[in-house]
């Protein structure tokens, strides 16, 4: 069988740092050094819209799974929420005192988790805005979260090397693995939550049985 491979969208001379699909495949938002999220057809290659985040560089984007929000990580620490049917900027976030490296929605599109260079995580109520916890146990960057399809725990990696499991509902760290060598920039769940894989520094893939 011969692989064929077709180009559907071709942006040149785009400044984006980071990238998202929407839910629905049909639009992808870029996050830029000027701090501003623009938004994509997928079909057309045409830039739709951008939404203006009054901030700086924009390490970290992700739309909630229910696709009616996006939410972006700043440098400068700060995390914006937009409507997406909207465009409307409903919520600025302050909690962090360093950049954003990630920031996921629970897969009930109901809380936001980010990850810090200050070494926290935060959990958000995504409809209030409200702080619903403050995680610490990573010994530096926090680089990477994602949570399990089943909205009960969420990953993390860090430059410090280690992955750290969490219960959402005690916000507590549940196991961590040591096997890498050098920091962990990445971190995911299989699509049944059963296995988690990370990939760090050391040039190392690890397969984990997720061990809730």
């Amino acid at each position: 069988m011969t692989n064929q491979y077709s180009i559907l969208f071709k942006q040149e001379q785009v400044d984006a740092w980071t990238l998202a699909f929407s839910p629905d495949s049909q639009y992808l938002a870029t996050g830029t050094h000027v701090g501003k999220v623009n938004i994509f057809g997928v079909e057309s290659g045409k830039k739709e819209y951008s939404l203006d985040t009054r901030g700086k560089f924009i390490l970290s984007i992700a739309y909630s799974p229910d696709g009616k929000y996006l939410a972006s990580g700043a440098i400068d620490g700060i995390i914006n929420i937009f409507d997406i049917a909207t465009g409307k900027l409903l919520h600025t976030l302050e909690g962090h005192a360093m950049p954003i490296r990630s920031l996921t929605f629970s897969p009930d599109s109901q809380l936001l988790v980010t990850a810090s260079d200050d070494g926290y995580i935060k959990i958000y109520d995504v409809q209030h805005a409200n702080l619903a916890g403050t995680l610490s146990g990573h010994a530096s960057w926090v680089l990477n979260v994602a949570f399990c399809p089943d909205d009960t725990h969420f990953v993390s990696s860090s430059s410090d090397k280690s992955v750290k499991v969490w219960d959402v509902g005690t916000r507590t760290c549940v196991h961590t693995f040591f096997d890498h060598q050098d920091q962990v920039w990445g971190v995911k769940y299989n699509g049944n939550g059963s296995k988690i894989v990370s990939v760090g520094d050391d040039q190392e893939i690890h397969i984990y049985d997720c061990p809730i």
